[in-house]
């Protein structure tokens, strides 16, 4: 093949390998934590992440490689039918969930940045204070649109107060001016080790947490 249609078609299977991890994204964290309730390790962990303030993944090395495991599996494959620009598939599914892990790091312990995490967080964090069975996709709405498990948010996302992230509130722990009209504050419920219990239970009940 020519240089620029090696090009493109590099292109087109990074862009492939990046789409079918936001689909994996979307079904590991619908049926793969969620539906198992704690039955095995990732969904374990991520009703832990439910339960807390500000909880990212513990495990991570566990994740990465297991991801680029697959990676490797996708990239090899495509190789071994397109030749060596099939790696491009592979590379495309780590940078994907390379880019997923960014967006829900920074989601979770960090200022928005620009529109899109703003748009993708809101999404996001309605899923972790509304309705934990719906939302799933974290870095797009596409799949949740696709099978039904999309809910649209409106107004501000009420978030409990004890488990607030910590860049939504001020130094009053009061909602930032420039995220009132996405978040709002709420329930007085304070941390201690009965409410924890509870947070757990009702994270592995995939149940939003009471404010």
């Amino acid at each position: 093949m020519t240089t620029p249609i090696l090009t493109l078609a590099g292109g087109a299977l990074l862009a492939v390998g990046a789409s079918l991890w936001t689909l994996a994204e979307y079904l590991m964290h619908r049926f793969g934590m969620h539906a198992l309730r704690g039955r095995g390790l990732a969904s374990r962990e991520h009703l832990r992440h439910h339960a807390l303030q500000d909880s990212v993944l513990e495990s991570w090395w566990f994740a990465w490689a297991g991801v680029l495991g697959v990676g490797f599996a996708l990239g090899r494959s495509a190789v071994q039918a397109l030749g060596p620009v099939g790696a491009c598939l592979g590379i495309g599914w780590v940078a994907g969930y390379g880019f997923y892990d960014w967006i829900h790091y920074r989601a979770h312990r960090r200022p928005v940045a620009h529109p899109y995490e703003r748009w993708v967080r809101r999404h996001h964090f309605h899923h972790h204070f509304g309705h934990p069975m719906a939302n799933h996709g974290v870095t797009t709405p596409v799949w949740d649109m696709a099978f039904g498990t999309y809910e649209r948010v409106d107004g501000a996302v009420a978030v409990p107060r004890r488990l607030a992230m910590r860049w939504l509130c001020d130094d009053a722990g009061d909602v930032r001016e420039a995220y009132a009209g996405d978040y709002r504050l709420v329930g007085t419920r304070p941390w201690n080790d009965a409410q924890a219990t509870e947070d757990h239970e009702r994270a592995f009940a995939n149940e939003a947490p009471v404010a």
